[in-house]
């Protein structure tokens, strides 16, 4: 089918399907190794990850708290009680890694405490996300199956939702990351030399959501070529 002028086959798109799963599997394992790496690095500042996020929070006004949390790069940022959760493995770590890390949820906290206009968007397409997430494909199926086209499209529109939500997590995490890394400077965490491991260690992750973002559009150019095919003949 023709796609903005361009014609792409059916067999095309699972094939590229196939292959960005593949690169995400060896995307995360990138990251767990330049974690691994860059957590034996220790920082200009030898100071522990969760006392770094403590300064950084109060030099920029905030209340949101720092607390521990359990498994492997859960780091995270919720705003929905203000705290920030930081992974066993960083919470006490003064490494670049750990550091960095920090620094990088920090970073979606000013994004809220700034009103960030991406993180506004993310936030009010993630409930329609979730939705098309779970029930979209299966609203799909059942429509192409039953030849209820509409109940397909309306399956498509909502899954079409978790693409756009991915697609909007890239500026906002690719800007967590560059505050994180202007929050390191600032507080003379990191030094000349550290800065570059810091980057490194926020690249590996940015490129998870990169291809996220990629694996959930062609899911999308999936499903929409199966419901268009669906509908021509009829």
């Amino acid at each position: 089918m023709q796609i903005l002028g361009v014609y792409v086959r059916y067999e095309t798109v699972m094939l590229a399907l196939i292959v960005v799963f593949i690169l995400s599997l060896i995307a995360q394992g990138k990251v767990k190794r330049v974690f691994k790496r860059y957590n034996t690095v220790p920082a200009a500042r030898n100071i522990p990850a969760y006392q770094a996020a403590q300064e950084m929070l109060l030099d920029n006004g905030s209340a949101v708290t720092v607390h521990p949390v359990q498994g492997t790069l859960t780091d995270h940022y919720d705003p929905r009680n203000d705290t920030v959760g930081l992974s066993t493995e960083v919470y006490n770590s003064s490494s670049v890694a750990a550091l960095a890390i920090a620094a990088h949820e920090i970073g979606h906290v000013l994004q809220y405490q700034e009103n960030y206009a991406p993180i506004r968007w993310r936030t009010a397409v993630l409930p329609v996300a979730n939705i098309g997430a779970t029930f979209g494909p299966y609203m799909i199926l059942i429509g192409l199956f039953m030849n209820m086209y509409p109940l397909a499209v309306i399956g498509l529109a909502l899954y079409g939702a978790m693409f756009l939500f991915q697609l909007v997590t890239l500026p906002v995490e690719f800007n967590a990351s560059q505050r994180g890394l202007e929050l390191l400077d600032r507080g003379g965490y990191i030094d000349y030399a550290n800065r570059n491991d810091a980057r490194k260690v926020l690249s590996a992750a940015a490129w998870t959501y990169v291809l996220a973002a990629l694996g959930s559009l062609l899911s999308f150019l999936r499903f929409f070529m199966l419901v268009n095919g669906n509908r021509r003949r009829n």
